[in-house]
């Protein structure tokens, strides 16, 4: 069982509306508790070199015309004076007639803000959103070009780790899961230091985003936030409510929602977009799988489960074991614009060959060609780990376990014990600065626009319903099977956020696109 994650940013080539207006007052940046400083510091925009991860970023930050700066942050808000963190930041100026800057967060936790923007830059310019508002977003502190970053395992010792298979539920082959976790989990300790992982959760982020407002000249909140994003939002309504002007929240993820129960409601996700993708071959030459979705199960377990004994042959030497083949399943099942791959994938597995899997396995990872790695998965583990309340009883994870492999029965082996390795997080180093908990707003916060949709994989439609509810907001929802979908997928969702931003009107009640 598994926390699959992240939003992964896809380019985009890939009745009456009330209008609600916002009274509420904006609460200072700061508030008195010695951040002044950091409030009042002057962003200096400049050339964006070293800010992008990968090159194809860099060429589309350069090309775009964005600009880049580093915002110094407390890395601990309780305690001003000691050592700071820079936020990289970066900005597409566009905005003829201003209301303010749109901030963008991609989620994750762990996904870098930068990369974003200059993915929705194309689907940006020439929109009315884009006349109105700054395209900003930024790499949450530990992550990517923000410094300090969450660091544990180099290139090489990541792919071992990755190559390790852990489908043994024995006894003893949980205590050889859970020692090479622990062997990871040390080296995230080194690598990073006690001070970044004790202070880089949804806690620091909110108030980091509170202070990217103050430093950008905005008085009240915009926001767009995928995924993980939804959440950092929601906290920001909880912890700032006057301090909000509108909050666009895609691919929500319930506040109140613990650890186990929101794998399992993944895995019930997960299930149902990959039935999806099974129609969808069935209608496809070579497919496969048997449009019987029972018997595409089968099918696709016959040929995966094999290789947590024998690595299907890969071009470059690696190989593509089990662990790496499941997460090449899981990163093509967010969104259909990679169901192609994943099919052509299947069908060279069927030939023993595992390169296109492990290219998904890649992306899902964080690995570039090269062989480094972003760190968006070791910031994952260190963000969600000091955001929930790990479960430490065997029994009750064992449990989990099961009830996973019950609703997701694409990702059960079939060696299911009752017994499973416990999650990462019930060894972290560190202790949980958060926990779930649903919404405790002060007062009242503006209107929100939750985005939902029917299919989505990681961030199922039921928890869109209960974060609209929890903030007093309106629901939107998207039929389809895509994980997030505003800017650029879908135009009657485009319209309906424009709206909201620009004129803080929500779309009607139930409304469907």
């Amino acid at each position: 069982m598994a926390p699959w994650r992240r939003r992964v940013v896809v380019a985009a080539a890939l009745g009456t509306v009330l209008g609600i207006a916002s009274t509420a007052c904006a609460e200072p940046a700061g508030g008195g508790r010695g951040l002044e400083p950091f409030s009042g510091q002057s962003v200096e925009w400049g050339d964006c070199a070293g800010f992008a991860e990968d090159p194809a970023t860099a060429r589309q930050l350069e090309s775009g015309g964005f600009e880049c700066a580093r915002v110094t942050v407390p890395v601990d808000y309780d305690d001003p004076d000691g050592a700071t963190a820079e936020l990289a930041v970066t900005r597409l100026a566009t905005a003829t007639s201003k209301i303010g800057s749109l901030l963008v967060n991609p989620g994750g936790p762990g996904a870098s803000g930068i990369g974003t923007a200059a993915n929705l830059a194309s689907v940006w310019r020439g929109t009315e959103l884009a006349e109105r508002f700054d395209l900003v977003s930024w790499d949450p502190r530990g992550v990517a070009a923000s410094t300090p970053s969450v660091q544990c395992l180099a290139g090489p010792e990541m792919d071992e780790y990755r190559r390790l298979d852990h489908v043994d539920m024995s006894a003893e082959g949980i205590a050889r899961a859970e020692a090479d976790m622990q062997g990871y989990i040390d080296a995230c300790a080194e690598r990073s230091g006690m001070e970044l992982l004790a202070n880089v959760g949804t806690r620091e982020n909110v108030e980091d985003l509170d202070m990217l407002r103050a430093v950008l000249g905005d008085d009240q909140l915009n926001y767009l936030g995928y995924s993980y994003g939804t959440y950092l939002g929601a906290r920001y309504a909880e912890r700032f409510p006057g301090s909000v002007r509108a909050l666009v929240l895609d691919g929500a993820v319930d506040p109140g929602m613990d650890l186990g129960e929101a794998i399992v409601r993944q895995g019930e996700g997960f299930q149902r977009s990959f039935d999806a993708f099974v129609a969808d071959c069935a209608t496809r030459p070579e497919c496969p799988l048997s449009d019987d979705r029972d018997v595409a199960i089968k099918d696709f377990r016959a040929l995966v489960d094999p290789l947590a004994d024998t690595p299907a042959w890969t071009s470059d030497g690696r190989g593509l074991g089990y662990n790496d083949a499941m997460s090449g399943v899981i990163q093509a099942l967010y969104s259909p614009q990679m169901w192609r791959l994943l099919r052509s994938g299947l069908i060279e597995l069927g030939d023993g060959i595992g390169d296109t899997l492990l290219l998904l396995a890649d992306i899902y990872e964080g690995r570039a060609d090269d062989g480094t790695y972003s760190n968006s998965t070791p910031a994952f583990h260190a963000v969600n780990c000091v955001d929930t309340i790990a479960v430490t009883d065997r029994d009750e994870w064992g449990q989990y376990d099961m009830r996973y492999r019950s609703v997701a029965p694409f990702a059960d082996d079939g060696r299911g014990t009752g017994n499973a390795p416990l999650d990462i997080c019930a060894f972290w180093p560190v202790d949980p600065t958060s926990k779930p908990s649903r919404l405790d707003i002060p007062g009242s916060v503006p209107p929100t626009l939750v985005v939902s949709t029917t299919g989505d994989p990681a961030t199922p439609y039921e928890a869109g319903a209960e974060l609209a509810a929890q903030l007093g907001g309106r629901m939107l929802t998207y039929e389809g099977d895509q994980h997030t979908v505003v800017l650029g997928l879908d135009e009657c969702i485009d319209t309906h956020v424009t709206r909201y931003l620009v004129d803080l009107r929500l779309p009607p009640e139930g409304e469907r696109c």
